[in-house]
């Protein structure tokens, strides 16, 4: 195995692997990050380093390409991935010259190998540039080479979610319009835009989060269940799903953008973002699906910088039991009974529920059941990564998004994105370190419902 870095500028290899190290080093040590480990393994670091090498070269040069082929053809082993972790605007140009390089070419071309195309998001900027890109991908590659990768849905918790709905006899019977009164789905952080003004200035919150992040969550969530858990069954089922989206319109989304507040400047103040921005960091969205299953029932998406937690979550909340035979006792109203599935900073899973309480009145009260992956596993959860580049090393696509869906997801939002009438979606204020704008709460209020606090304690405590 060997690990090529290609990127601008001329560089030793063993400076590159000193700056890898040190990085490294950073993400395990700090108690914020996904990756916080503690410590490296010093035996893994010591492998991968020994297998590093490093490649000066322009992205959009033939020279480039034609350097790599001849690295490549030193090599004994035919199987080769290529990682496009590059700016959105080089994955056209680097397509175009791995296919007219012929370093896409499996099979006996390439020593009985396979070659496998890697790509992060963003998959477009809407459903028009989506599909563009896809066809200059495709007419080089085919779908079964391709990767896209969303680094959410290889995290154990997430996968879990399928687990949960489909490998207990008590929760699929229910998993319907019949039994289900809303499902909140929420990515929150607590942190800035962290140096990245330039990059969200062109992005925002909700293209950055809702037709991929969200939407996957969502399909995980939502989909119907596959005959088996082959790639092309689970990816069918996830393409349904995405086609039975209601397009949103602007009066299903909320945006925002964080202000001075306790925890922080506002987002106008940080560097590389202009003084009267109107880009949002925060994106609340209403969301139907049209099918059998799930007619009805709104599914409520919420993202944002500069909240009050880091949090996210699936929150599934069943219809509420008749009252009346509760009439004639101390009880107002009952809380309601809601499944979390927990995916980050904690691991695990939730539910609430009514019992009653200590003492001679039939007083009822809200408790919780709940579950944390490290008070029954000694492994930890993984952050995605790891599963997605095995996964790609052993041709497995399941936890890969297909063409077909991520159209399908720009087209759900293409009226946000392209408002046809009434101008662009006005952007609330809200303080840096509260629960987002006002607003926000109104889009649940109209159906009765309301978010989930942000801050409270893994029993559900504000």
């Amino acid at each position: 195995m060997k690990i090529l870095g290609v990127n601008h500028g001329e560089r030793a290899t063993s400076e590159w692997v000193d700056d890898l190290h040190t990085s490294l080093q950073q993400f395990a040590a700090d108690k914020a990050s996904t990756f916080h480990a503690g410590k490296l393994d010093d035996n893994a670091w010591n492998w991968v380093a020994q297998r590093l090498e490093y490649m000066a070269g322009e992205f959009e040069s033939d020279d480039t390409f034609a350097q790599l082929k001849q690295k490549l053809a030193e090599q004994r082993s035919g199987n080769v991935i290529f990682y496009l972790a590059v700016s959105a605007r080089f994955f056209k140009p680097i397509v175009e010259r791995l296919g007219k390089t012929g370093l896409l070419k499996e099979g006996d071309e390439a020593n009985g190998g396979f070659r496998h195309l890697v790509i992060e998001k963003p998959f477009g900027t809407d459903v028009t540039s989506a599909r563009d890109l896809n066809a200059h991908i495709l007419s080089y590659a085919s779908e079964a080479q391709v990767y896209r990768i969303d680094h959410f849905l290889g995290k154990d918790t997430v996968q879990s979610i399928l687990a949960v709905r489909f490998a207990n006899a008590l929760f699929e019977p229910i998993w319907r319009r019949e039994y289900i009164d809303c499902v909140q789905i929420t990515a929150a952080e607590t942190i800035g835009v962290e140096g990245r003004g330039r990059f969200y200035e062109q992005t925002g919150a909700f293209r950055d989060m809702v037709p991929n992040h969200l939407f996957q969550l969502l399909g995980m969530v939502a989909m119907e269940p596959p005959n088996s858990f082959d790639a092309e069954a689970v990816r069918d089922k996830k393409a349904e799903l995405s086609d039975a989206i209601q397009p949103l319109t602007r009066h299903d989304v909320v945006f925002g953008q964080y202000e001075k507040g306790p925890a922080g400047v506002g987002y106008r103040e940080e560097p590389d973002v202009a003084p009267d921005s109107t880009t949002e960091t925060y994106a609340a969205a209403r969301v139907f699906v049209e099918n059998w299953r799930w007619a009805g029932v709104p599914f409520y998406l919420r993202t944002g910088k500069r909240l009050a937690a880091r949090r996210t979550e699936i929150s599934v909340q069943l219809k509420p039991v008749p009252f009346r035979l509760f009439r004639d006792t101390p009880v107002d109203a009952l809380t309601p009974n809601v499944l979390t599935l927990r995916i980050d900073p904690a691991h695990g899973t939730s539910f609430d529920f009514n019992v009653k309480t200590p003492g001679p009145v039939m007083q009822v009260g809200a408790v919780q059941s709940s579950f944390d992956y490290n008070d029954f596993f000694a492994e930890r959860a993984n952050v995605g990564y790891e599963t997605l580049l095995y996964d790609c090393m052993l041709g497995d696509e399941t936890l890969f998004q297909r063409a077909d869906s991520i159209e399908t997801s720009w087209c759900a939002v293409d009226e946000v994105l392209h408002p046809k009438t009434g101008g662009p979606i006005e952007i609330r204020g809200y303080a840096s370190g509260s629960e987002g704008p006002t607003q926000a709460d109104a889009l649940l209020a109209r159906d009765g419902h309301a978010w989930r606090p942000l801050q409270r304690d893994t029993a559900g405590k504000k």
